[in-house]
């Protein structure tokens, strides 16, 4: 997987270890890009190691129910991914504008006693990711595009149906769940689903409950 300047092919090419930026409700996936607004004194610390080193951050959700209101406490999703920094501005007012674009899932293991304000773990990775392209073809692009045209219609909302249609199927499917209004716990099983056509369905299967509940009948919304 070719990430920036960053090639990432093997268990290797990845760290054993990573900070982690404890985030309710965002959601990033291998190739997809998640920008965010970084202001707390110690996550930008956390993101001036980063640069410094690696570029790779550790994205994961609060357990559900939770909040990380404090360094060092609060349980964490077991999993997560890493991100590489691919963009990077700072504001006026010490702010920090980043876009990370996703290299591989990975599993928290134990956390490292590093004395730094942000929290560090040991992690597992997934290599599987990093060579995710292979499980394209058992992806029902058919399926999924037609949930999310009902999603829209049902929305009043419009998509540049161009750059849809040229999308791979791996992009389509993680774009797709990274931008879905779903709640954190939807967003968890979409990045812990084993697989890109088990994503899709996952997807596919949380848009249709959505509509579901909205007109009470699915079936008729997908036609």
């Amino acid at each position: 997987m070719q990430v920036g300047n960053a090639r990432y092919l093997k268990p290797g090419d990845l760290p054993d270890s990573i900070a982690v930026f404890p985030l309710s409700g965002a959601l990033l996936l291998p190739t997809g890009q998640l920008p965010l607004n970084i202001f707390e004194p110690r996550y930008l610390a956390m993101f001036d190691a980063a640069i410094a080193g690696n570029r790779l951050i550790g994205m994961v959700q609060p357990a559900l129910g939770e909040a990380d209101e404090k360094p060092g406490e609060g349980h964490l999703a077991s999993v997560g991914c890493l991100g590489r920094i691919t963009s990077f501005a700072e504001t006026g007012d010490g702010r920090y504008i980043v876009s990370l674009t996703g290299v591989c899932r990975f599993r928290l293991l134990e956390q490292k006693d590093t004395h730094q304000p942000y929290r560090t773990f040991r992690i597992a990775p997934f290599i599987a990711d990093l060579s995710a392209r292979d499980e394209e073809d058992a992806v029902d692009r058919g399926a999924l595009l037609a949930a999310f045209k009902a999603y829209l219609d049902a929305n009043k909302l419009e998509a540049d149906w161009e750059s849809v249609e040229r999308a791979s199927n791996l992009t389509l499917v993680n774009s797709l769940a990274m931008m879905s209004p779903f709640g954190p716990a939807e967003k968890q099983a979409l990045l812990e689903a084993p697989d890109l056509k088990t994503r899709a369905e996952t997807l596919i299967a949380i848009t249709e409950i959505v509509l579901a509940r909205v007109f009470g009948d699915s079936d008729t919304v997908l036609q």
